[in-house]
């Protein structure tokens, strides 16, 4: 077997589990254990295009991986999360920040093109050898290390404070997260991201492509 799949991964579920969903279907199909992998995570919070490789074609994963993505997320400003998502502990610093458009136009402007950014601790990335997610979790004190990513543009969709709706083009490895946190610090009112979904994933579009029937 070599097959490329793609899901349109709801939210709640997490990618691991969008993984053994696929590779349990798979396997009753064929009648033997089928090997798949992803090409990169999604947050369970999170909705949109995760790229599941079967069989043979989990070799492509490296190359997959690499590829530049598109997100739409929806920022709350005027309040910070202990995840930078809706799934931490909420501060309320401004029920409506008083930001014009214009503001927040100039701000975004700031993070496009190669910035430095800080992973969150709440991620997948491994630290000696275990999931940042799962020492934080344990209360333990991460120093993420820095990383240089792209953000190939930003545009906003939306805004009706304190909700800011954004689509953002970045390159592999940039946390949407921690870009909205950082707008936040930029702005003065602090923020996270309330919905996050990615569309694109290179020139595959989740609107233009047959999706694998997910069951939840």
């Amino acid at each position: 077997m070599e097959q490329i799949i793609f899901v349109d991964k709801p939210s709640g579920m997490s990618s691991f589990g969008a993984v053994a969903r696929v590779r349990r279907i798979l396997s009753e199909q064929e009648g033997y254990k089928v090997k798949v992998g992803h090409t990169g995570t999604l947050d369970p919070f999170a909705t949109g295009l995760l790229i599941l490789l079967a069989g043979k074609a989990t070799k492509k994963a490296p190359e997959l991986t690499k590829l530049d993505k598109v997100y739409e997320a929806t920022i709350r400003l005027g309040a910070m999360s202990t995840t930078g998502d809706p799934e931490g502990e909420v501060t309320i610093k401004e029920e409506n920040p008083d930001i014009s458009r214009t503001q927040i136009e100039q701000v975004l402007q700031k993070f496009v093109g190669e910035i430095e950014q800080r992973p969150p601790a709440f991620s997948a990335i491994k630290i000696n050898g275990q999931r940042a997610y799962k020492l934080a979790r344990a209360g333990k004190d991460i120093e993420m290390p820095t990383r240089k990513v792209q953000i190939y543009s930003i545009d906003i969709l939306e805004y009706d404070s304190p909700f800011l709706k954004i689509r953002t083009h970045v390159g592999s490895g940039t946390y949407i997260r921690t870009l909205a946190e950082d707008i936040g610090k930029e702005l003065g009112c602090g923020a996270y991201t309330t919905e996050l979904r990615r569309t694109k994933i290179a020139d595959y579009d989740i609107a233009k492509l047959p999706l694998f029937e997910l069951p939840l």
